[in-house]
Formats: C-alpha cells, sequence, structure tokens
C-alpha cells in the first residue's frame, strides 16, 4: 500500500449474516471508489471482497481517513476505541435495533459512503471518558470508553460506601449499590436508566449518577470540564465496567478510580443539522411524546 492511497477502516458486528453482506457491500463499494479497506483480522474473514487489508487491533486506524461502524451502538462503541485516540472520524451505520449513536440506517448506507467521499458531511466532537484503575501506587488498569464507567458492588456484596474527589477537592462519601461517571455522550445510556440527566453530547462536561443511594438526598451531580473525579473504594468489593464491557474488571476496598477526559476527543461524522439530536431523542428514545394522543 503506498503512503499517498486513501484508507478506511471498517468494524462490523460479523456474528450476524446480514450484517456481514452489508459489509461486503460497503467494501465493494469503497474498493470500487480507489480506496484501501483496512479490517480486524478476524472480521475480514467474512468479507469475500478483493482489496480487503486483514489488521490488527493495535494499528487498525493508523492512517485511515474514516472508521466505518457496521452494526449497533456496541460496534460504534468498539469503533471509537479505535478510531477516538488517533483523531480518526468515526461514522456509524445502524443494523442493530436502536441506533441512537450512529448517523445512517442500512437503506442509508450507499448514498452515506457517497456523501462521505464526497465531503459532504459536517464533524461533531465528542468527550471520550479515560479510566484508571490503581491499587496504592500501582497502576492495575488503563482503558478508555465513550459512554461510561460503571462501578457497582460485587455479587453478593453489601452496598458500597465510595469517597468522591473532583479537581482536587472532596465532594463526599455516598453509601450506594454503585457510581457512574459517564460522558454527555454517555448520558443518554447507563446514566439515564439509573436517573441521571440529558446532556447535549457536544458537551465536555462529566457527570456522576449514584446508583440506588441510600440517602434520597445523593443526587445526579454534573461537573465542569476537565476535572479529574476520583472514586476510593471506602468498602467493597465492587467491579468496574466501561461502555457495558462483556468482563468487569475487580475492585478491591482501597482502590481508587481516576477518570477524566482523554486528552482528544471523538471526530463523529454527520450529515444532519446539530439539532438532529432531539429529533433522535424523540424517534429513539420516545422523549418528548405524549403517552396520551393530544387531540
Amino acid at each position: 500500500m503506498s503512503e499517498s492511497a486513501r484508507s478506511v477502516l471498517v468494524v462490523a458486528h460479523t456474528e450476524r449474516r446480514q450484517i456481514c453482506e452489508e459489509a461486503t457491500r460497503a467494501c465493494a463499494q469503497l474498493v470500487a471508489a480507489g480506496l484501501v479497506v483496512r479490517m480486524l483480522a478476524d472480521e475480514a474473514e467474512h468479507v469475500d471482497v478483493d482489496g480487503v487489508v486483514p489488521v490488527s487491533a493495535d494499528d487498525a486506524a493508523a492512517g485511515a481517513e474514516v472508521t466505518l461502524t457496521l452494526g449497533g451502538d456496541g460496534t460504534f462503541l468498539a469503533g471509537a476505541r479505535l478510531a477516538g485516540p488517533r483523531g480518526i472520524p468515526l461514522l456509524g451505520v445502524n443494523l442493530g435495533r436502536l441506533g441512537f449513536l450512529t448517523e445512517l440506517e442500512e437503506e442509508q448506507l450507499e448514498d452515506g459512503i457517497t456523501n462521505f467521499l464526497e465531503g459532504k458531511h459536517r464533524v461533531e466532537e465528542r468527550t471520550i471518558l479515560q479510566v484508571e484503575l490503581r491499587r496504592g501506587s500501582r497502576r492495575v488498569a488503563r482503558t478508555m470508553g465513550l459512554n461510561e464507567v460503571v462501578v457497582n458492588r460485587a455479587e453478593d456484596a453489601r452496598m458500597l460506601r465510595v469517597e468522591i474527589e473532583v479537581g482536587g477537592q472532596g465532594v463526599g462519601v455516598i453509601d450506594a449499590d454503585g457510581v457512574i461517571v459517564a460522558t454527555a455522550t454517555g448520558s443518554t445510556a447507563y446514566a439515564l436508566a439509573t436517573g441521571g440527566p440529558i446532556l447535549e453530547p457536544t458537551l465536555r462536561d462529566l457527570l456522576v449518577v449514584p446508583m440506588n443511594p441510600f440517602a434520597l438526598t445523593v443526587r445526579p451531580i454534573v461537573f465542569p470540564p476537565d476535572r479529574e473525579i476520583v472514586l476510593e473504594i471506602l468498602r467493597g468489593p465492587a467491579e468496574m465496567r466501561v461502555d457495558g464491557g462483556r468482563r468487569g474488571r475487580a475492585v478491591a476496598t482501597g482502590d481508587t478510580i481516576r477518570c477524566g477526559p482523554h486528552p482528544r476527543r471523538l471526530k463523529v461524522i454527520r450529515f444532519g443539522p446539530p439539532e438532529d439530536f432531539y429529533r433522535r431523542l424523540g424517534e429513539k428514545l420516545g422523549w418528548g411524546r405524549p403517552l396520551v394522543p393530544m387531540k
């Protein structure tokens, strides 16, 4: 592949036959347009198109012009972890059920690719959450996510006690089943289901949402940008998951979870105007749609 060749990373949920067929169609269109198509090696096996280059996750997005995700919101989140840190724009196509984060529906795939290649789009930026788990002076894990980190009590454990610090300032100690630290993008995900507010997704603010707190006065708080949020587990054990990961990570009493914005923001490809977010809230989540029909 020459250094001047335009390339695209395609991330697809290839466990579903329909998505494999759509991925084959999308890759064929991109190759015909003269682009080099890169796919994760295990996903590329399911796409029968000459010119698709299998790559490893470590360098998958390197040099790509865009990352195209084919699947649902989970696939979009996976694409964000690959593209975001490298500053590569992300274009999501909904081939799943909800598709709240994605930009295109299945029937818009071909036209969407054409419009992107012709420059008929805008770029919207989203905050990426950087999460570090520390045990004493040792860093146990470091990861990132677009939506949230969830720290909840381990199975059969009693209620957690968590001390919260923001920007070096003590906020308080709470007893709860867990705590969510979410980005504005994540405010419409798990944080919303646990009673948090909806934030316009381009905001840089971070959100802390207690999960089933013991005290009724312990409510969600929105914190200003560029503040590190530290959760210290005073009473555990707990489990930590980022963006709904299938496997959680054990968190012990005394551990700290440090959360803050990643130095780079995720670039998301959009074709519609910014106010489409509010239309999406109604269409996908039913916000502002009366339960009783209006006369």
